[in-house]
């Protein structure tokens, strides 16, 4: 089981490079070419959302993505360090304030991944998502 991990300042500009780092590892892992983009805008969503947080919070922590290669899975888990945050449910938030936008992020990753726990994490937020990997895929 391989992991790549990337750690990043909780702004926004790094987000696109933390999208392009989890559609490489995921091609790499065997992830179906179909699926890149999913994967692509689900991490993109995380990572936004996470950024958000910490920009919300004023808080300068960093923003931790995890990339593993299980046999059967891909794993990516998305962790921020804005502390203790309110799982939200599939229902729609009030109009107008900060908890839309995550139940708007998590709606949109529901969309993308079928595979998806929200929870709380050690310091904060932690988003997991997995995609199968086809078995016949090749690492060079």
């Amino acid at each position: 089981m391989a992991t790549v991990e990337l750690r990043f300042s909780a702004l926004p500009e790094h987000v696109r490079t933390a999208r392009l780092v989890a559609a490489a590892v995921a091609r790499r892992a065997g992830v179906d070419e179909s699926v890149l983009d999913e994967v692509r805008l689900a991490v993109g969503e995380a990572c936004s959302r996470a950024v958000g947080l910490h920009q919300r919070g004023g808080i300068g922590g960093t923003v931790r993505v995890a990339l593993t290669d299980q046999e059967k899975r891909f794993l990516i888990e998305v962790e921020d360090e804005a502390g203790p945050v309110a799982v939200p449910d599939s229902g729609a938030a009030e109009g107008g304030e900060p908890e839309e936008e995550d139940t708007l992020g998590i709606a949109v990753i529901t969309g993308l991944v079928e595979d998806l726990e929200v929870t709380n994490g050690t310091d904060g937020g932690l988003i997991r998502m997995s995609w199968p990997v086809s078995v016949a895929s090749v690492s060079v």
